[in-house]
């Protein structure tokens, strides 16, 4: 099966780990993918740069050609507007990494404590505490089918036998119970305003 050109891979694996894209890709792919990966972050790291300066660091740091880096260079810029739309997944891959050197370099320093700090935040920023049935995927989830019923057995609960003859049953009783209520209609009270004083109070009856 033939592999992705190295514009989609790095696309979709740029922040992949070096282990995964190996067992992916062939050599010469993960290879290149690792260089532009490097020179991304050089450029992220240097916005103001020139294209001079990119093929100057290029090819010092990684030895290659002027033209591989100027195919490099072209590379990254085709992919940055779309890394740019999301952000997160490369300050993620740069955090792991600030933590990875900071860690290094307390580790030379015999810094035991900056040492323990830096491997205790990589472990919670990567959820290495979380049981793996609780770190699965949203997308993994699978729904679980529901299917309608008026069957209560299903909730442990004993079911009515002829429940629908017994509901009809009770609407019939309870309606012959109903049909000698009349019903009365609304009347207004006969109440005449002026019988009452500013305090509600009934005034006294007047002998006429």
């Amino acid at each position: 099966m033939p592999y992705p050109k190295i514009t989609d891979i790095v696309l979709t694996d740029l922040f992949t780990e070096e282990k995964a894209l190996r067992e992916k890709f062939p050599q010469v792919a993960v290879d290149r993918l690792l260089r532009i990966r490097s020179m991304y972050n050089w450029v992220m790291s240097n916005p103001e740069a020139k294209d001079k300066e990119f093929i100057d660091m290029a090819t010092s740091r990684h030895g290659i050609a002027k033209t591989i880096a100027y195919d490099d260079l072209r590379i990254i810029k085709s992919i940055i507007p779309n890394l740019t739309q999301n952000t997160r997944q490369y300050h993620l891959w740069k955090y792991n990494e600030m933590i990875l050197e900071t860690y290094q370099m307390a580790k030379k320093r015999k810094d035991t404590k900056t040492m323990e700090r830096a491997a205790t935040s990589y472990a919670k920023f990567n959820n290495v505490n979380v049981e793996d049935e609780q770190s699965v995927p949203y997308d993994m989830i699978v729904v679980q089918p529901f299917t309608a019923t008026q069957d209560p057995s299903v909730l442990g609960i004993k079911p009515i036998p002829n429940i629908d003859e017994k509901i009809k049953q009770l609407i019939d009783k309870y309606r012959a119970e109903s049909i000698d209520i009349d019903d009365i209609e609304f009347e207004e009270a006969d109440i005449i305003p002026e019988d009452f004083d500013v305090d509600g109070d009934a005034e006294d009856e007047r002998i006429i």
